[in-house]
């Protein structure tokens, strides 16, 4: 989308993954996000992992999104193992939900999409997306709303949009 402002193109990546924390999983869907981040021209200023679990994910989300003015994208946990509860911590924290972006970003693989739970919206001054844990399912739900996250950010900071 053009006509909005580049200095708001800053981004976050949580990986949720309880192998990962533990080290005997490499976080490969955390790097395919920021790759897709960066080679869309935002910057990704923070990296974190944390394990599965509502409340570990709605914690870091909180911190996160701290004074940040930009995107948290999350990896990991929407689907339905027992320990998957990424989208019910994000949706604890939520100021508001965006369903329209959940959806296209299920809507890019019809098959493993059915099966994704997670959800999208605002934290106060930044957009939380949840992708899914693998690096192929996260590079392709995030390519599928990338484009309108500029205009998204600007509007949710009330920046100079072009409608």
């Amino acid at each position: 989308m053009t006509g909005e402002p580049s200095d708001i193109l800053i981004a976050k990546v949580l990986t949720v993954s309880d192998g990962v924390v533990a080290g005997t999983r490499e976080d490969r869907s955390g790097q395919a996000l920021a790759d897709t981040l960066v080679s869309a021209g935002w910057r990704v200023v923070e990296r974190r992992v944390v394990a599965d679990g509502a409340a570990t994910v709605a914690a870091a989300l909180r911190e996160l999104t701290e004074g940040f003015r930009g995107v948290v994208v999350t990896t990991g946990g929407t689907g339905f193992a027992p320990r998957d509860q990424t989208p019910e911590g994000t949706a604890a924290v939520l100021d508001r939900v965006a369903p329209g972006l959940a959806e296209a970003m299920r809507a890019v693989n019809p098959g493993a999409g059915r099966l994704s739970r997670a959800v999208a919206g605002t934290l106060g001054t930044s957009i939380v997306l949840n992708t899914p844990g693998s690096s192929t399912g996260a590079a392709e739900c995030l390519s599928a709303v990338i484009d309108v996250l500029p205009h998204a950010l600007a509007l949710l900071l009330e920046a100079p949009t072009t409608h």
